[in-house]
């Protein structure tokens, strides 16, 4: 992990240390999930079953799991387990249920009411990685604000064999159409629609680069489907004083490079001996981790850098714009107004990310690589969709007719404006 100093860098080389690592690919990656995509949508089934076995090595033709398969899958999993993703499925379920929006009506002018309405999204597909971490967590992170939003459809994805604990979770959910499929085939295959997957209106979840270049492809695609967000490789920032405990910092700093080798993990503190204490701690701890070599990879990217205050570690962090922001300093809370561009913070020496991740309620779908700073986490809204509806009395219809007159004329637009003389006249006459 590389330790530098801010104020001794140039604006270059401040730019430079808070690049993300480059993902390697001169465009093979675009045209293999290119052709999968168009294979898919060409000869569907058919297609997929082979991608499956290829990719995934899928033992069989089904790819739908059964309600018995479904069941059984669930009895497998052990109690302990089931306790634990029951109390983080009533966390995350209380969180999303208080974001039910509420019907907005305005009286804007005498006799024109405007109002602001919502609907869930009429179908939409999760997407659960499976392979060497099956991350059960994330079928509760999109499948309990599709439940509370009320999604009239929802199905899951994820690669064979699909972890029973999965299986559990989506049921816990209420999603029982579970599909063994992963890869950029899975997404095609959700966008577009098979003989036996139908097609969504939107797509949720995170996966690899192959998964993540499918999401790009069909959300830019008419034809295709919405994406929840823009996503990359997992990261983390720790703003820290003297007072943080260095072991708890570097506990926070492998809990996001154990996710992946392209991981990313940044240290800023204003103590200057502080990251070198981190340093020792992760070197120590890391020998620990079942995942230790992923973790090794992601840290030879990582950075600690020393701030003058922490003011400016605060206008580091939105520079950067973290998926996850953990804040352990003295008096954390008071660092939020300064604290703009963030997946989600996590405050204070107690609150590690991985609650976040797991049980707290808050979601742990967030945008990643610098997204943060247009893109919102996850949430109920990306569920449904808003629209608006007007009524105009007579009365107000006269009150708006000399401004919607006056603009028409401005645009040219002799039928707007006529839209509205006409029933003038019509009034007039029946006055």
């Amino acid at each position: 992990m590389k330790i530098v100093n801010w104020k001794d860098l140039n604006e270059t080389e401040r730019v430079e240390i808070l690049s993300r690592p480059a993902t390697s690919d001169n465009g093979t990656k675009a045209q293999i999930v290119a052709d999968i995509i168009a294979n898919i949508r060409q000869r569907g089934d058919e297609a997929l079953l082979e991608y499956s076995k290829k990719f995934d090595h899928l033992e069989n033709d089904q790819i739908k799991l059964t309600e018995k398969e479904i069941e059984e899958a669930c009895a497998r999993v052990s109690d302990d387990l089931k306790k634990a993703l029951a109390e983080s499925y009533s966390n995350i379920h209380k969180f999303h249920e208080a974001q039910i929006p509420a019907v907005i009506s305005v009286e804007t002018e005498k006799g024109v009411t405007c109002e602001l309405h919502t609907h869930p999204i009429d179908s939409v597909g999760l997407y659960v990685p499976g392979g060497s971490a099956p991350l059960v967590s994330t079928v509760l992170m999109l499948a309990v604000p599709a439940q509370i939003a009320k999604c009239p459809k929802v199905i899951l994805c994820s690669p064979p064999p699909v972890s029973d604990a999965i299986v559990y979770a989506a049921k816990l959910c209420g999603v029982t159409d579970i599909f063994t499929v992963g890869g950029a085939q899975a997404i095609a295959a959700m966008a577009y629609g098979t003989n036996t997957i139908p097609k969504v209106n939107k797509i949720f979840g995170p996966g690899n680069s192959f998964v993540t270049e499918a999401k790009k492809q069909v959300s830019s695609d008419f034809r295709g489907a919405a994406i929840d967000m823009p996503a990359g490789p997992s990261e983390v920032l720790v703003i820290a004083d003297e007072t943080a405990n260095p072991a708890f910092a570097a506990s926070d700093l492998l809990s996001q490079a154990e996710h992946g080798p392209d991981s990313q993990v940044v240290l800023l503190s204003t103590d200057p001996n502080y990251g070198t204490k981190v340093v020792k701690e992760v070197e120590k701890q890391v020998k620990e981790l079942s995942r230790e070599n992923i973790a090794e990879k992601a840290l030879e990217k990582s950075i600690a850098i020393v701030c003058d205050s922490l003011e400016e570690a605060c206008e580091i962090s939105n520079i950067y714009a973290p998926e996850h922001l953990i804040v352990e300093t003295k008096e954390p809370r008071s660092l939020l107004p300064y604290l703009r561009n963030a997946g989600s913070i996590f405050i204070g020496a107690y609150t590690p990310e991985s609650v976040g991740d797991y049980a707290s309620g808050t979601n742990h779908t967030l945008p990643t690589y610098g997204y943060a700073k247009t893109c919102s986490s996850l949430g109920l809204a990306d569920y449904i969709r808003r629209y608006t509806v007007q009524e105009a009395t007579k009365e107000g219809l006269l009150n708006l007719s000399f401004a919607v007159e006056q603009m028409a004329d401005a645009e040219g637009l002799t039928a707007h404006k006529r839209a509205v003389t006409i029933r003038k006249e019509v009034l007039a006459k029946e006055a």
